[in-house]
């Protein structure tokens, strides 16, 4: 489901801060607008001439000479066609000015200045297309086109309307831009941006203050720090860089939110560093086990117990102690309860040899005595003795041979599943599980204390060598 930025303004926000959210805001699409004006000025002057006759000076622009000539010739051309005729003296003498002037606005390109040589070649396309003769020039279109016999020809009336509706607009659209000492196009746009950076600026200053006098621990330069992307609002240069504290801002008073935007970045970043960090860590925990084994202070603990400098939190050998306890609950509580399990795998095994056993192979061959009488038991017995005396190795095979057969696996398999399961059963009885879990912990904190040290500098940068070799070795094979 697709997560939206804007979230409902139920928090009681200040009216102080949601009125400097607007302002931020305002500020910033009017930067916008700055940076995007020249881009979109036709658009602006043809459809809202008003705001680009308004504007247009904050970007030096001003009504270019030779093209604001042109059409003011195409208006006496109009208007003498009116007062006069086509075919007149005074109409000849401005179509032969429109001829010239075309050439000139060709060979000279005065919509260069204003970077719209594009508008200057649809105007000569258009110009082509219309004298429907491909292979003219753009000059010898316009001769054609501003010739009384053309425009007789075609007709004036209608020639004339398609000049007004094709050409004058994008004739109209090209602008002069003045330059200013330092060569640059000349931009006034601080003039707008001035009053919105002083109450930005008045503004942080008061905010840090109060922030400073609210927690006496901060001082007046600490909070600046603490409000540093405010510091942007009042910068002359980078506006761009604004969106920073208008995001924030917005984000404060609940205009919109950028939870899921953090949630985001934070996830890049923490995927981009948590496997390096992650085998950094590992890899110096593990330099220091083996530092502490090679001093030897570590197998002393657990097995001699004659780390004398060892610091023990409780008195008690927690790794002795846990042993201690997991045998006393085998012997004692696991054993008991696998006695069934024991015993059918025993006497299993024992038929396995009786069978085997050329005495007791004697016996059933013997009429009367196919079953074994108990008498006979301290034979069988004496037998198995003799086999586990006299012949070890005759007897390893006996029950290796019984234990690979598909009962004694299925017995043995039997008993190692039921141990598991009683076992886990008693060590997660309440007062078992608790005085491992007691012991562990107390195990982990005599380790911390006494083997895991604060990683330093260059401790640190052997780690970094050791970890850069470790991805180069694995990268080679």
């Amino acid at each position: 489901m697709k997560k939206s930025v804007f979230v409902k303004k139920h928090q009681n926000v200040p009216w102080f801060e949601r009125l400097m959210a607007i302002l931020v805001t305002v500020n910033y699409g009017l930067i916008l607008f700055n940076l995007s004006y020249t881009h979109w000025r036709d658009y602006y002057f043809r459809y809202i001439p008003t705001l680009t006759q308004i504007y247009d000076p904050f970007k030096g622009i001003e009504p270019h000479q030779e093209t604001e000539k042109y059409l003011e010739t195409v208006e006496q051309l109009k208007t003498t066609v009116v007062e006069t005729s086509l075919n007149s003296a005074e109409t000849e003498e401005i179509l032969a000015n429109l001829r010239s002037q075309s050439e000139e606005m060709i060979n000279e390109n005065p919509f260069a200045i204003a970077e719209k040589s594009g508008t200057l070649e649809r105007i000569k396309n258009r110009m082509r297309d219309r004298i429907e003769n491909k292979n003219n020039s753009a000059k010898q279109s316009f001769n054609i086109f501003w010739s009384p016999s053309y425009l007789q020809a075609k007709g004036y009336d209608r020639e004339i309307q398609w000049f007004e509706k094709n050409i004058r607009p994008l004739i109209a659209t090209n602008y002069y831009r003045t330059l200013g000492e330092n060569g640059e196009f000349t931009r006034t746009f601080w003039k707008i941006d001035l009053p919105f950076i002083i109450i930005f600026f008045l503004e942080f200053l008061a905010r840090t203050y109060f922030i400073s006098r609210r927690y006496p621990k901060v001082t007046w330069f600490d909070a600046m720090l603490w409000r540093w992307y405010d510091v942007f609002l009042f910068l002359p240069f980078w506006r761009l860089l604004r969106i920073i504290p208008v995001a924030l801002r917005l984000n404060q008073v609940n205009f919109i939110s950028l939870e899921y935007i953090r949630i985001q970045v934070t996830r890049g970043f923490v995927a981009g560093i948590a496997r390096e960090l992650t085998e950094a860590v590992v890899i110096e925990v593990l330099e220091q086990v083996q530092r502490e084994i090679r001093k030897g202070d570590v197998v002393k603990r657990f097995f001699v117990n004659q780390n004398k400098q060892y610091l023990d939190i409780n008195n008690i050998n927690e790794m002795e102690a846990i042993a201690n306890h997991l045998i006393q609950t085998i012997i004692y509580h696991v054993i008991p309860k696998l006695e069934p399990d024991i015993e059918a795998l025993l006497r299993y095994n024992i038929e396995q040899v009786m069978q085997q056993s050329p005495v007791i192979q004697q016996f059933k061959n013997i009429p009367g005595l196919q079953q074994i009488p108990e008498q006979i038991q301290e034979t069988i017995i004496t037998e198995l003795s003799k086999l586990a005396t006299e012949g070890p190795q005759n007897a390893y095979e006996t029950v290796k041979t019984a234990m690979a057969d598909p009962v004694g696996t299925k017995l043995t398999n039997q008993l190692v599943k039921n141990f598991s399961k009683v076992l886990g059963e008693e060590l997660q009885k309440e007062q078992g599980l608790a005085e491992i879990q007691t012991l562990l912990i107390d195990f982990l904190e005599e380790f911390k204390i006494n083997y895991i040290q604060q990683v330093d500098e260059s401790n640190f940068e052997q780690v970094l060598a050791q970890l850069h070799e470790q991805r180069r070795l694995t990268e080679t094979e």
